[in-house]
């Protein structure tokens, strides 16, 4: 990484889980839940952080098998569905950095790995719909993050200069990979880079950017004049 600053973005795709919000406890009790019903052991939370990356629709057939994962599905969806909007926690600087975004003239869209009526749901339970162009969730787009397409969809199809300078902030390798796969700037929010073990050919990725949390970011963005 340079040690100068990013230059301002034309447009910027949030991931969701864990970089606007935080919601590993409500993942790993959810799955949880899910792995006690299919007789699977349990998940710390470290190991849920490392494991979970992929969409479920990926990483399910690997984790409870073809013959059983959409079974497995509908339990952790039930579970879900039942504890995600009471738990949900919007990271501290969260707020602040969307509206530093909208304020500058940026386009703001988000690239999630939740199911996309989840995630509408979650954004909407918090008030910040309005922030963004697109939602765009898991099964949305013909294939999930880390390929294009999620990315493609957010972005619509207007808005090709925005591709000249895009960011893609997340904290997880499969992040950093989407963001390679567009040719992004990859952004990485918090301590660490999560989901190694669900992901690919990773050992090697690191992103270009690195902030402790949204609050830094949120700096960096002030520094920025408005998009005319």
């Amino acid at each position: 990484m340079s040690d100068q600053l990013p230059h301002r973005p034309h447009a910027v795709l949030f991931d969701w889980d864990n970089t606007l919000v935080d919601s590993w406890g409500t993942i790993q009790t959810a799955l949880n839940m899910t792995f006690e019903e299919f007789d699977k052991p349990k998940w710390s939370l470290d190991e849920t952080k490392q494991r979970v990356a992929r969409s479920l629709r990926d990483s399910f057939p690997v984790l409870f098998g073809e013959d059983r994962w959409e079974a497995a599905k509908d339990s952790f969806y039930a579970h879900f569905r039942s504890i995600h909007l009471e738990t949900l926690t919007p990271l501290t600087g969260a707020y602040d950095l969307l509206c530093a975004l909208r304020e500058n003239g940026t386009y703001i869209g988000v690239v999630s790995n939740k199911n996309g009526d989840f995630l509408r749901k979650e954004a909407e339970h918090l008030g910040w719909t309005a922030f963004f162009g697109q939602i765009v969730g898991a099964t949305d787009a013909a294939n999930d993050k880390p390929a294009a397409d999620p990315v493609h969809m957010a972005m619509g199809d207007s808005s090709a200069p925005q591709y000249e300078n895009l960011w893609f902030v997340g904290d997880s390798v499969v992040d950093i990979q989407c963001a390679r796969n567009v040719g992004a700037t990859a952004i990485l929010i918090g301590d660490e880079i999560t989901g190694h073990s669900d992901a690919q050919n990773s050992a090697n990725l690191e992103p270009d950017w690195h902030f402790a949390d949204c609050e830094a970011l949120v700096r960096v963005v002030k520094t920025f004049t408005k998009v005319l």
